[in-house]
C-alpha cells in the first residue's frame, strides 16, 4: 500500500466517518485515495473551517475530530483552529501535506515548518520521514489526543512519503508509549482526604469544568451534588455539566457569571474544583478569590494544573468521572439546609435581568431560542456579548449541547463548529448564536452549509459593534468607541462615542448575502419580529440565518472587571 493509502485504511480503522478539509498539490495522493473510500468529506471554504469544524465535531460527540489540509498557507490557515481546541482540551488529528522530504528546509514552494509553529499548540506533533513508520505515528495521533487531557495532535506528511510503499503494512492494534503514561485513578489518601473534607463542611461549593464533560462525569457529579446537598456552579466550558433548572444549580461562576454563584464562592468554606483550571476569567484577582475557604479540592487528570494558579491544599490527580465514582462509594448523604437556603435567596435577589420594554434586546432574542427549542437544540456561540447573553439566558441541561471558544476566545469559531456538530448530528437542531463581527470571520462557510444542505441555524445578535470591545471601551476608556463601531468608513469623525442619525448604513446586508449562497435570510428589527422569524428559520429543512437588529449599547451584566474581586462586581442592567 502507498502512504497514501495506509492513512485512509488507518482512519477508517480509528472510525473515522467524515473528514473537513481543503485540497492542495501537497496532499493531492491522499485526497486521490479518500475521494474512494466511505469516509465523508466536506470541504470547507476556508482551512481555518475545517479546524473549528473538527473541534465542534469533536465536542458535540466526544469522539477525535479529523481536518485535513496542504501545505504552507494551507497548514497556516489551521493554526487558530488548533489552538482553540488546544486551550479547551478538545481531541482533534489534523493531516497537514508537505514538500518531499528532500527537499524540506529549502524553502521549497509552499513550504512552512508546521511542526516547528504548532510545536507549543499541540498536545504532540509529528513529522513522517519513513512511510514505515506512518502507521505506528497515526496509532498514537489519535491515542494521545483521545486520552488523560484531550488534545489536537499534527501529523505532517511529505509528498514522497505518501507515495512511498509498504508491502507488509499492518495498523498496529495497541500503543505504547513510555514517556506519556495518563493517571486516570486519583491518590486513595487524596480522595480520603476530599471525602473528610466534604463531610465536615459547612458551605461547599463544586465548581464544575469543561473536564466533568470531557469524562462522561455529568451523571455522577449530580449524584454528588444531591447526596451531599451542594450547590454548583459551572465554568463556560462547564455549561451543561449540571442541569441549571436543578434546585442547586447556579449557573455560571467568573467574570461574567451570575452574581449568586460568585457571592457563593466568596463565602463557601470549601471549594471542590472538578475538571477545571481557574482561570483568571474564574478567579479575578486571584488573592481575593475564594477567600473563607478552609480547604480547596481540586480533581484534574492533568496534574501541572494542579495549584498553577491558585494554590490547593487537597489535591486529586485522576480522571473526574473514576475520582467521583471512589468519592460516591465512600461518602454519606449530607445536609446544608442553612447554605442552601442562602444561596437561594441570593437567587431570588440577584437575578439574571434586562429591562422589558419595547426595544429589541439581545437576551430577549436568546430567551426566545431557548422557549422555541425547548432547551433541546445544541448551541454553538462565536466569542464576544452573544456569547455571555447565550450562557445566561438559555438553560442548558445536559452535557455537548453548548460549544464554545473558552480559552483563546476565536472569533469565527461558532459557524464552522456548528457545521462539524450539524454533521456529526443532521438530525438535531443546531443553532450557531453569532455576533455582527464574529460572524464575518469565516462567512463563506455559508457556501459549505449550502452545498452540503447542513441546516445550521445562525441567529446574529446585530448591534453594529465589536460589542464586549466596545463595552470596555464604555466602562474603562471614557465611552471613546475606537474603531469598533461596524459601520465607520474613512469620513467618519474621530472619538465616536455612539451612533447618530447621520451614521453610514450597516455593512453587509446579511440577508442578501445568506440569499447569494443558497441560505435562507431572514431580519427582525422590532420586538414583536422575532418569534416569527426564529420560527420560520427553525421550520425550514435548510440552513438559514436571522439577523436581529437589538439595541446597540447593550452591556453584559454582572461583570467584574479583569483583575479586580468579586468585591468590585458591576450588577444591575444595561
Amino acid at each position: 500500500m502507498t502512504g497514501a493509502q495506509i492513512v485512509i485504511d488507518a482512519l477508517q480503522k480509528e472510525g473515522v466517518d467524515v473528514i473537513f478539509g481543503f485540497p492542495g498539490g501537497a496532499i493531492l495522493d491522499v485526497f486521490d485515495v479518500l475521494d474512494r473510500s466511505p469516509i465523508k468529506f466536506i470541504l470547507v471554504r476556508h482551512e481555518q473551517g475545517a479546524a473549528h469544524a473538527a473541534d465542534g465535531y469533536a465536542r458535540a460527540t466526544g469522539k477525535v475530530g479529523v481536518c485535513m489540509a496542504t501545505s504552507g498557507p494551507g497548514a497556516t490557515n489551521l493554526v487558530t483552529g488548533i489552538a482553540t481546541a488546544y486551550m479547551d482540551s478538545v481531541p482533534i488529528v489534523a493531516f497537514t501535506g508537505q514538500v518531499p522530504t528532500g527537499m524540506i528546509g529549502n524553502d521549497a514552494f509552499q513550504e512552512v515548518a508546521i511542526v516547528n509553529i504548532t510545536q507549543s499548540i499541540t498536545k504532540h506533533n509529528f513529522l513522517v520521514k519513513d512511510v514505515r513508520d506512518l502507521p505506528r505515528i497515526i496509532k498514537e495521533a489519535f491515542y494521545i489526543a483521545r486520552t488523560g487531557r484531550p488534545g489536537p495532535v499534527l501529523i505532517d506528511l511529505p509528498k514522497d512519503v505518501q507515495k512511498s510503499t509498504l508491502s507488509d503494512y499492518k495498523y498496529p492494534e495497541s500503543v505504547e508509549i513510555r514517556s506519556y503514561k495518563p493517571i486516570y485513578d486519583g491518590h486513595p489518601l487524596m480522595i480520603k482526604k476530599a471525602i473528610a473534607a466534604i463531610e465536615r463542611s459547612e458551605r461547599p461549593v463544586i465548581y464544575a469544568g469543561g473536564g466533568i464533560i470531557v469524562s462522561n462525569a455529568s451523571k455522577e457529579l449530580r449524584e454528588l451534588a444531591e447526596r451531599c446537598d451542594i450547590p454548583v456552579t459551572t465554568t463556560l466550558l462547564g455549561l451543561g455539566a449540571f442541569p441549571e433548572t436543578h434546585p442547586l444549580s447556579l449557573k455560571m461562576l467568573g467574570m461574567h457569571g451570575t452574581q449568586y454563584a460568585n457571592f457563593a464562592i466568596n463565602e463557601a468554606d470549601l471549594l471542590i474544583a472538578i475538571g477545571a483550571r481557574f482561570d483568571d476569567r474564574v478567579t479575578g484577582k486571584i488573592s481575593e478569590f475564594a477567600p473563607n475557604a478552609k480547604d480547596i479540592i481540586h480533581i484534574d487528570i492533568d496534574p501541572s494544573a494542579i495549584s498553577k494558579n491558585v494554590k490547593v491544599s487537597i489535591p486529586v490527580v485522576g480522571d473526574c468521572k473514576r475520582t467521583l465514582q471512589k468519592i460516591l462509594k465512600n461518602i454519606k448523604p449530607l445536609k446544608h439546609t442553612a447554605w442552601v437556603e442562602r444561596c437561594k435567596e441570593w437567587k431570588k435577589q440577584y437575578p439574571l435581568k434586562f429591562k422589558d420594554d419595547d426595544i429589541l434586546r439581545p437576551q430577549y432574542v436568546i430567551e426566545q431560542v431557548y422557549k422555541l427549542t425547548k432547551g433541546e437544540a445544541i448551541i454553538v456561540t462565536e466569542v464576544g456579548q452573544h456569547q455571555m447573553w447565550a450562557a445566561h439566558y438559555y438553560n442548558y441541561t445536559k452535557p455537548r449541547t453548548f460549544l464554545s471558544s473558552g480559552g483563546l476566545g476565536t472569533m469565527g469559531y461558532g459557524f464552522p463548529a456548528a457545521i462539524g456538530a450539524q454533521a456529526a448530528f443532521p438530525d438535531k437542531m443546531v443553532i450557531d448564536i453569532a455576533g455582527d463581527g464574529s460572524i464575518q470571520m469565516n462567512i463563506q462557510e455559508l457556501a459549505t452549509v449550502s452545498s452540503y444542505n447542513l441546516p445550521v441555524k445562525i441567529v446574529v445578535i446585530n448591534n453594529h459593534y465589536l460589542g464586549m470591545v466596545r463595552q470596555w471601551q464604555e466602562l474603562f476608556y471614557g465611552r471613546n468607541y475606537a474603531y469598533t463601531c461596524l459601520r465607520r468608513r474613512a469620513d467618519c469623525p474621530p472619538f465616536c462615542q455612539g451612533s447618530r442619525p447621520e451614521c453610514p448604513e450597516f455593512i453587509p446586508d446579511f440577508v442578501k448575502l445568506a440569499e447569494a449562497y443558497g441560505v435562507v435570510g431572514l431580519r427582525a428589527m422590532r420586538k414583536e419580529e422575532v418569534v416569527p422569524a426564529l420560527q420560520k428559520a427553525f421550520e425550514t429543512p435548510k440552513p438559514a440565518l436571522v439577523d436581529c437588529w437589538v439595541y446597540e449599547e447593550e452591556n453584559v451584566f454582572p461583570m467584574i472587571p479583569a483583575g479586580a474581586s468579586i468585591k468590585q462586581m458591576i450588577g444591575g442592567m444595561a
